[in-house]
């Protein structure tokens, strides 16, 4: 039995058997989750959403007690949350990427006049 797990906004799918961690689908499917400790939940870096929680392992206590309040927004840790059905999880933009993509819209806009 496998499940298909979607990332956004890069629109990448892939199909993972129950239990995988979200972290490890990302890698899977070649799609970035930045961590930097590995997947121990020690660095909060691998933060996504799932707007639903469909699909998803319930929060563990160690994910509870570092995410408190987010939890109620559907923000997930990847290296915590496991896939446990078919679900689609957004990835939050790195800053810089997202001022570069600014950036170039705007330059866009500009050439136009």
């Amino acid at each position: 039995m496998t499940f298909d797990i979607r990332f956004l906004p890069d629109d990448k799918s892939v199909r993972v058997k129950p239990g995988t961690s979200v972290l490890d689908a990302s890698r899977k499917a070649r799609v970035l989750i930045r961590t930097r400790c590995g997947g121990n939940a020690a660095c909060l870096m691998c933060k996504v959403s799932a707007a639903s929680g469909e699909g998803l392992s319930a929060p563990s206590d160690n994910e509870k007690h570092k995410l408190g309040n987010q939890l109620t927004e559907g923000v997930r840790l990847a290296c915590q949350a496991k896939v446990t059905g078919n679900c689609t999880v957004n990835i939050p933009e790195d800053p810089l990427k997202a001022a570069v993509r600014a950036q170039l819209a705007k330059q866009r806009e500009d050439d136009l006049w």
